[in-house]
């Protein structure tokens, strides 16, 4: 079996060098691509297969578990590490102790038996180990943005390409304060108002025509304040209207 599994990753890495490239849009594709290198080996053991699959018991009524297990402490940066990797979770965890439970693809965790969190889970293979969201620390830098330029992880803070290439542009042209401010403002505009990939092509654009983002253009733009409620001035009628009415509900 162990020696199968090497052969295995052989063939995957073999048909990724004649592929030419190893990127791929999502998860799915990559997938989609190891379901066919797996499928070219099976077919040469079909006819084994075949053999097999009639002694074959059906499968167990119930899925079978198919996660590890393990505690993880939320730090006060919002935080935490399993198995090398470092994760980002909402600051309302901060301080708490974690259950979570390791799939293949992703990380829930369980607080007193309740799901609090979900995550991708994070590669081993990057030279990065650490699968943080922007939208976890966007309350935080808002109290000191400031501190963004400081951030140990501010470069995977960035969601897309676009933001990382205008705060390059903002620290080179503003200064720290201002520079900071705005980031952290169009970081806070992307993730509260869901407009990350929009805000991402207009942030492009302005790249390329050399402009830095009107911070307060945008928000009206893409995050435009809901019209106030408008003011309704009741009059109390006089206490004589009342005597009327129930004067001719009694006759």
């Amino acid at each position: 079996m162990e020696s199968s599994h090497r052969y295995l990753k052989e063939a995957v890495d073999q048909a990724l060098m004649l592929r030419g490239h190893r990127d791929f849009a999502d998860r799915a594709a990559y997938d989609e691509f190891i379901r066919e290198v797996v499928m070219r080996r099976n077919r040469r053991n079909a006819a084994a297969f075949r053999i097999e699959r009639a002694q074959l018991q059906d499968l167990p009524a119930r899925r079978t578990t198919d996660f590890v297990e393990e505690e993880a402490l939320v730090t006060r940066c919002s935080t935490f590490t399993v198995r090398g990797i470092l994760y980002s979770a909402p600051s309302r965890l901060i301080g708490h102790r974690l259950k979570v439970r390791i799939y293949g693809d992703r990380l829930d965790c369980y607080l007193s038996g309740a799901l609090v969190h979900s995550t991708p889970r994070g590669s081993r293979a990057a030279d990065n180990r650490h699968a943080l969201d922007y939208r976890h620390f966007i309350d935080s830098l808002k109290r000191k943005p400031q501190a963004f330029r400081g951030f140990a992880f501010r470069d995977a803070l960035f969601p897309r390409e676009a933001y990382r290439r205008t705060w390059e542009k903002l620290e080179t042209q503003l200064t720290q304060r201002q520079a900071c401010k705005t980031i952290v403002g169009l970081l806070e505009l992307a993730g509260h108002h869901g407009v990350e990939a929009l805000l991402a092509e207009r942030l492009e654009a302005l790249l390329e025509a050399g402009e830095l983002p009107d911070l307060k253009q945008l928000r009206d733009e893409f995050a435009p304040r809901q019209a106030q409620c408008p003011e309704v001035v009741v009059e109390m009628p006089p206490v004589a209207v009342y005597d009327e009415l129930l004067d001719k509900v009694a006759a």
